[in-house]
């Protein structure tokens, strides 16, 4: 039986939407970044855009910087694009496509011309206000680069009820959910029955496993911010999610599989 002390949890697609539709600015990029201006047959047109799209759902979760070091090896393998950029300037391109998305959002949060609530999975902000009120320990860990995910946290209202938020530290490649996990586990003396893990990705999900916690599933439909995303269930099904919901509108059968 578990009894939870501290709840790691994933940030986009796990509580906020800010950055949905990452996969969009993703895959193009890639694309054009593997073919330069060398022109594919159908067939291999059709092979690249399978291979970009199962990295892109084996990787989920992951570092940015991580999934451009296989971006920067594809290019080069390929061969077809004699300009072959290292991880860091791909990570740079990227993330100027992301932002532009991402920037326009938090601009409007800003004005008031959009609410919180139009960028959080159903249930998400009353199920952590409710976790720290209970008492819980409650810790963000991304593969988004650490200043972005503070500053979305603040502008969705949620940074202050987390102990700690950790994001990719910019300019390393280094696993911020390892890390926290590590963190819990040596400084806080926290056993694995202690802790929970809740994210959509396969990444935290299986680290979570490893630590011996608890490890829930968030299948997000990030679209519509509520229900289950049938391919998210089935990559967090593989990675051994011990239960999985779509969004956080039934509290209390959180709450139960948590023990709190």
């Amino acid at each position: 039986m578990h009894t939870i002390k501290a709840v790691l949890f994933d940030f986009d697609g796990t509580i906020s939407t800010l950055r949905a539709g990452w996969e969009e600015v993703m895959r193009p990029f890639m694309k054009e970044s593997i073919t330069g201006l060398h022109a594919l047959s159908m067939e291999q047109e059709a092979a690249l855009n399978q291979e970009i799209d199962a990295y892109i759902d084996h990787s989920t979760g992951i570092q940015t910087i991580y999934q451009m070091k296989w971006l920067a090896h594809t290019v080069h393998e390929k061969g077809w694009n004699e300009r072959v950029l290292s991880e860091w300037e791909y990570k740079a391109e990227y993330n100027r496509r992301l932002l532009e998305r991402v920037t326009d959002r938090i601009g409007k949060l800003r004005k008031g011309e959009l609410q919180p609530e139009d960028f959080l999975i159903r249930g998400a902000a009353e199920f952590v206000r409710e976790l720290h009120r209970r008492g819980v320990e409650l810790y963000v860990a991304s593969g988004t680069d650490h200043p972005d995910v503070v500053q979305e946290a603040e502008v969705l209202g949620l940074a202050s009820f987390f102990n700690e938020i950790a994001g990719a530290p910019v300019g390393r490649a280094e696993c911020s959910k390892e890390k926290v996990l590590r963190e819990l586990i040596e400084t806080k003396g926290l056993t694995g029955e202690e802790l929970a893990v809740i994210g959509d990705g396969k990444v935290e999900i299986q680290l979570g496993k490893e630590a011996g916690g608890l490890a829930l599933g968030l299948a997000s439909n990030e679209e519509l911010r509520e229900g289950m995303n049938p391919v998210k269930e089935r990559r967090l099904r593989t990675a051994g999610a011990d239960w999985i919901s779509g969004d956080f509108g039934n509290p209390q059968a959180w709450f139960e599989r948590l023990g709190v």
